[in-house]
């Protein structure tokens, strides 16, 4: 069973609030579920970048564990696309054509390492934070980093968007692998990051996760939440940065228990 189908199978088997709020570039659906019930309300989003696509069964454990107050909408799989073009390569893409181009601008069969979603874009380089101004920033479609024509220009990233002005939420938490460090800083003024960062630290706590700040970020979406949205936003990268893209099921029970807590525990700060 492929990521896609375990997504789709506990979406359908979920007994709370659910919502389809998307469709991918391939046509495939993008699934939101709601843990928990009332306010204050938060969103985490897992596997935007398709080689990072185990995240998306961290998302089930996190529906598992629950939350402490108020409720989450989990958003277990951005990018269904490319994390089947990562997990089971070429054959999942459904268009003929579109298949050969992304042969050809992968250089070949082997999608282990690709980032981005069916259309060559880089989903969390496409927001419009500071878009197109980060340091590794491609203006061409390739397997990653390229911020496609403008800000929110993938199907994928624009309905994570819109779901998110939808929902209004408190906070959001971004998943991603690999390097165990929370990433919680884009440039906040002083009041506000003083905020930030003491809930940062709850997740740091929680995880085991340093805190960090990338000077090169751009484009992202906790980059757009933060800079936006004005609310706490964080990206955690989960599992050892000594592990090799992608990681799979070998390094999930590890990564699982270091994270399971994590939405729990924020949920009680917010």
């Amino acid at each position: 069973m492929n990521v896609y189908e375990r997504i789709r199978g506990f979406y359908e088997e979920f007994r709370g609030e659910k919502k389809i709020f998307g469709r991918s570039a391939e046509g495939r659906d993008l699934f939101a579920v709601r843990v928990g019930e009332g306010t204050p309300v938060g969103i985490g989003q897992y596997a935007m970048h398709a080689r990072e696509w185990i995240t998306a069964y961290l998302a089930v454990e996190h529906a598992r564990r629950g939350i402490a107050r108020g409720s989450v909408w989990l958003v277990p799989l951005v990018n269904p696309d490319g994390a089947l073009l990562s997990q089971e390569g070429a054959e999942t893409v459904l268009d003929e054509a579109r298949r050969k181009r992304l042969i050809a601008l992968n250089r070949g069969d082997d999608f282990s390492l690709w980032k981005a979603n069916a259309e060559g874009v880089d989903l969390n380089v496409n927001f419009d934070a500071r878009w197109g101004t980060g340091a590794r920033n491609l203006r061409y479609p390739a397997p990653a980093n390229y911020i496609g024509t403008r800000p929110l220009c993938a199907p994928e990233s624009r309905a994570l968007a819109e779901f998110t002005l939808s929902v209004r939420p408190r906070y959001t938490v971004s998943w991603h692998t690999k390097g165990e460090v929370v990433y919680w800083r884009f440039g906040q003024p002083p009041v506000r990051a003083a905020r930030d960062r003491r809930l940062a630290r709850v997740l740091s706590k929680s995880t085991g996760y340093p805190l960090a700040e990338s000077a090169d970020s751009a484009g992202g979406y906790k980059d757009w939440c933060v800079e936006a949205l004005k609310i706490p936003a964080f990206t955690v990268e989960a599992g050892a940065d000594a592990l090799s893209h992608p990681l799979g099921f070998a390094a999930f029970p590890a990564l699982a228990e270091r994270c399971r807590d994590a939405l729990f525990d924020l949920s009680w700060e917010i």
